[in-house]
């Protein structure tokens, strides 16, 4: 038994090892080594490559938008979304967190980029309800439409390179108030897209993905999360569970009282670390090096014992 289990150990360990280096290669674009180590791709590896494999859609970046029809209302009613978004805008509902509780998109605020986040994994937020009654009745009748919000790119602003950890959903983009020019635009595996008003794209948000905006003008899109369609009813059983008990755990606010999920909770205490991790940098960048490779190699070698 003892020896089985042993086996089993490795086992698990290559089809890890495995996993990581499939979202590593998967795309033209890819991290550098060093950064794919400690990205947050390389630890939900053998989640997304189960996703991968049972996924409905062809591989590529971008996906045609018919092939998600339910989505159809959001496109027919942008007028009506936009109205709502550009009042929220206006009023300055639309906006950077209030706090380091948005741990999905922290890293998006330096840059300028604004959101007002309509529902994220679970029911909409009550804020959403009141202001934007309209948009949110829409969501509402989208059974796979999981995550959605209102996002904002400021003229000259810009969304560095990066991947989503989870490919249990698709990216849908739908433009709402745009530049309307290739000067505006998002980058995914390389392939650029430039948002225009009433036109919409779905492209899979785990390829490595940026954007820009060097127009005079900001952008503003409807932003959502819909369930990457699987080939296996089991499967898609899983991928719903994981997204009601475990991605919804992700949630914050739009406004003081509403609920704000586990993760950002405890993201709230994480980000404490920041500005010390950052002085030890600025301080001495070898010291800070020798830390931070202290750090994985120990946590490396923790794994490894706990194997062997």
């Amino acid at each position: 038994m003892t020896e089985a289990l042993h086996a089993l150990k490795w086992v698990a360990v290559a089809a890890f090892v495995a996993s990581v280096a499939y979202v590593h290669l998967r795309g033209r674009i890819r991290h550098r080594l060093v950064k794919q180590l400690t990205d947050h791709s390389t630890f939900v590896a053998p989640y997304n490559v189960l996703m991968y494999a049972f996924s409905a859609l062809p591989r590529g970046p971008y996906h045609d938008v018919a092939a998600f029809p339910e989505l159809a209302p959001l496109k027919e009613n942008w007028q009506v979304i936009r109205d709502e978004a550009l009042r929220l805008r206006d009023d300055g509902y639309v906006r950077a967190a209030a706090a380091n509780n948005d741990i999905g998109f922290q890293s998006f605020y330096r840059y300028g980029w604004k959101r007002f986040y309509l529902k994220w994994y679970e029911d909409p937020l009550p804020s959403a309800r009141a202001l934007c009654p309209r948009t949110v009745a829409l969501l509402e009748s989208i059974p796979t439409l999981h995550g959605a919000m209102f996002a904002l790119l400021p003229a000259g602003g810009k969304l560095g390179v990066h991947r989503d950890p989870y490919a249990g959903s698709m990216r849908y983009h739908l433009g709402l108030d745009c530049p309307n020019s290739d000067e505006c635009r998002i980058f995914v595996d390389g392939e650029p897209y430039s948002w225009r008003d009433g036109e919409a794209v779905v492209f899979d948000e785990t390829f490595i993905h940026w954007a820009e905006n060097r127009t005079d003008q900001a952008r503003m899109i409807l932003f959502c999360d819909v369930e990457r369609p699987l080939k296996s009813g089991f499967v898609t059983r899983i991928n719903r569970w994981v997204s009601e008990h475990i991605v919804k755990a992700s949630a914050t606010s739009n406004l003081e009282g509403e609920r704000i999920g586990a993760l950002n909770r405890f993201f709230v205490y994480f980000r404490e670390i920041e500005p010390r991790r950052v002085r030890l940098k600025n301080w001495n960048r070898n010291v800070y090096y020798v830390v931070k490779w202290g750090v994985i190699g120990s946590v490396i070698a923790l794994l490894v014992y706990l194997v062997i």
